[in-house]
């Protein structure tokens, strides 16, 4: 068995070179007592006392539905000096509390942070709740990345302060397993977003094709960078392998094949439990093989099963692991892939990119989301909307002499509105988006409000949410068709201006007051909402 550091940082374990394990733990809903037995809580304390456990991750609301938040269980586990990981996401916080919680998890001595989106709420009380995403991934990941540098707070008094540097350890997580390109190539260029906002780590989502994992080792090699790479299993059961089949769970996928298998072993004397026990082990030594920095385990199981499952994977040879890894490779049908594949192997082949993409960039391919609406607001945006043009300067005149007839600036708001709301969908959100999301409006075209790319939820193209297209497989379309992909999430993290609601959008633009502007000047006095 590869030895495991009992000590250290979650930083220092996963760049020992030493494979590691980490093992995911869901909180529970309700009051819980001191003195009252937890089955979460005896979990936790069993797995943060075994040597061959190197952290605990703690979720943040899965799948959507209420749970007590992941510090409740830090709390009573970090006595065991073992290094935890809380999940932060943006589904219940506005910027304000994801700061105030970040601060509050620092304070606390927490340090791992996993920053995702997160999954749109199910259930609460009384109904669904109002999911928040003020924030997404990409902006949070950048906020936590500038406590660590220690960002300046602005006074009323004075130059201000600059508060204390955080030293947050962040985690993104990356969704390889996209069954089309136009789902999975938006999905690898947020990744490289979150990196340059200040990612650390990344764990992928859960899949059942190494050869889909495995491509996110080459996506990084190919763009030179180095970081570690967590692998996701989940120990599968019946029950769960068919919730990921039937899609019930977002971004988690279970092939017809795969789902097949487990229906055959479910049948037998034990209901699968040695094969899918053998199948997580598999995975495993799998990752261990090609190069991951660690696995990350989840389940619905006891403490001994997970040691258990650790304990046969790390029977496995090299070799074996790599013969696992050409047999777990239980695609989508048509599956898309990055990288061409090594027969020999059955993984993608290093700095091979797929030829039939590598064409298919060459060419101009005609989609219905390259319709004339799409050209024609290309067309007006290139003429009017664009810095340094003549319809730009034009248009900053005229909106600098609107400041002063505030009667007139709200009559040309009406229009403006109404054309929006009948071409886009607009919602009035005084920061328009349209140019950094191919003409579509986030408010209205995503559930999420994303506006630094794709999360990780979509499936076959298809919202989590809605029974509608994912926004950013559109607008890779349109893009695509222009020959402009690859930089189509490059540039700086948008964020929105809350105070602009309700205001001139193209005043906000033309004047420099909205997220387009380098450094934007004060919100619009109130006489100037429309």
């Amino acid at each position: 068995m590869n030895a495991t550091l009992k000590e250290g940082t979650l930083r220092e374990r996963l760049q020992s070179g030493r494979f590691g394990y980490g093992i995911e733990l869901v909180t529970t809903r309700g009051f819980v007592t001191p003195e009252k037995p937890n089955a979460v809580v005896e979990l936790g304390r069993r797995l943060a006392a075994e040597p061959r456990v190197d952290w605990l991750s703690i979720t943040d609301n899965p799948g959507g539905h209420m749970m007590l938040p992941p510090d409740w269980l830090g709390r009573i586990l970090s006595a065991h000096q073992k290094p935890i990981v809380l999940h932060l996401t943006c589904k219940d916080l506005n910027r304000n509390g994801l700061e105030s919680t970040a601060w509050k998890y620092a304070s606390e001595g927490f340090e791992n942070i996993l920053a995702m989106t997160g999954d749109y709420p199910r259930n609460g009380f009384g109904g669904v709740a109002a999911p928040v995403f003020d924030l997404d991934s990409v902006s949070l990941i950048q906020m936590l990345n500038a406590m660590n540098q220690g960002f300046p707070v602005p006074e009323k008094k004075g130059e201000g302060i600059v508060l204390p540097r955080t030293n947050f350890y962040i985690g993104c997580a990356v969704s390889p397993f996209k069954r089309h390109e136009r789902e999975l190539m938006p999905q690898y260029f947020k990744f490289l977003r979150k990196i340059s906002a200040g990612a650390q780590i990344a764990y992928t989502q859960l899949g059942y094709d190494m050869r889909k994992f495995h491509e996110v080792l080459l996506f990084l090699e190919n763009q030179g960078i180095t970081m570690p790479v967590i692998g996701n299993v989940y120990l599968l059961n019946r029950t769960v392998a068919g919730l990921f089949h039937r899609r019930q769970v977002p971004g988690c996928v279970v092939s017809d094949r795969l789902m097949e298998l487990c229906e055959r072993y479910a049948k037998g004397p034990d209901k699968g439990r040695a094969f899918f026990l053998d199948f997580a082990a598999k995975q495993l030594a799998a990752f261990r093989a090609l190069g991951f920095a660690a696995g990350y385990l989840g389940g619905t199981t006891k403490a001994e099963t997970f040691l258990a499952l650790i304990e046969r994977a790390e029977r496995y040879s090299a070799a074996d692991g790599k013969q696992f890894a050409k047999e777990i490779q239980f695609a989508q049908p048509d599956e898309f892939y990055l990288f061409e594949q090594d027969p020999a192997t059955g993984l993608g082949v290093s700095g091979r990119i797929n030829r039939a993409y590598l064409a298919s960039l060459r060419e101009s391919p005609t989609t219905k989301e390259n319709g004339l609406g799409y050209r024609m607001s290309r067309f007006v945006h290139d003429k009017v909307f664009t810095p340094g043009t003549s319809g730009f300067r034009l248009m900053q005149r005229l909106y600098g002499w609107l400041e002063h007839h505030p009667t007139l600036a709200r009559g040309l708001h009406r229009v403006e509105y109404a054309g929006k709301a009948l071409w886009y969908g607009c919602r009035d959100c005084g920061d328009c988006s349209l140019p950094d999301c191919s003409y579509l409006c986030p408010l209205e075209s995503c559930s999420k409000n994303a506006r630094n790319g794709p999360c990780g939820g979509s499936q076959d193209g298809r919202c989590e949410v809605d029974d509608k297209e994912c926004m950013w497989a559109r607008a890779y379309e349109r893009l695509k068709a222009h020959g402009e992909t690859e930089p189509m999430l490059e540039g700086k993290t948008v964020y929105t201006n809350a105070t602009l609601r309700g205001t001139s959008a193209w005043a906000n633009t033309f004047l420099g007051r909205d997220h387009h502007a380098e450094t934007p000047p004060p919100s619009p006095p109130p006489d100037a909402k429309g």
